[in-house]
């Protein structure tokens, strides 16, 4: 059970990544500069947690919700999950954009959850993901795309590629790798 209260401490921050969109549609390059902001302070955060020093917060959230493969390592996840957003966002239009951080913050968020808690069939070379959480991916971002367009077919298109990005073996650099392609696939098909 440990194992799944990390999981759901760390994707509760990972779903936090959702708040971007809005955040961009109030105010575009004040949410670009907190990304940067927020990237560089946890590298250094980092940085100095790798050197015995503890960095009020963000050493606690970063202890709390490491994997056992992060331990006495940097711990990546967080800087992959804000240079993905904040890419998607530099290079990719309005709808595009926020599908595609919807992409990482719903679809490997939730995916992530759902295989641990309903496990299942895994799906072959993937590096252990299941059917559950490229399901949840799926239903995920197809929803969210839904609600930011009226484009059935193309978000249909979206939420596959999504879920075909989200099962590749690719460890933390998935926070990169999903909104890129998901990003990438949006701008192409449907805006």
């Amino acid at each position: 059970m440990e194992t799944i209260q990390k999981e759901f401490v760390r994707k509760s921050i990972h779903l936090m990544i959702a708040l971007v969109p809005t955040l961009a549609a109030w105010n575009y390059k004040l949410t670009v500069s907190l990304l940067i902001v927020g990237i560089l302070v946890y590298t250094y955060a980092e940085y100095l947690r790798g050197r015995g020093q503890r960095v009020p917060i963000i050493s606690d959230l970063t202890a709390l919700a490491s994997r056992d493969r992060d331990k006495g390592h940097f711990v990546l996840g967080p800087v992959t999950l804000g240079i993905g957003a904040l890419s998607a966002l530099l290079l990719y239009p309005h709808p595009a954009a926020s599908i595609a951080i919807y992409a990482l913050a719903f679809g490997d968020g939730l995916s992530s959850l759902s295989g641990k808690l309903f496990g299942g069939v895994q799906i072959p070379l993937t590096g252990g993901k299941t059917l559950a959480g490229s399901l949840t991916c799926f239903i995920s971002v197809l929803t969210a795309g839904l609600f930011i367009s009226q484009q059935p077919l193309s978000i249909l298109l979206v939420a596959l590629m999504a879920t075909f990005l989200e099962a590749l073996p690719s460890k933390d650099l998935d926070n990169i790798i999903i909104p890129m392609g998901t990003g990438l696939t949006a701008s192409l098909i449907a805006f």
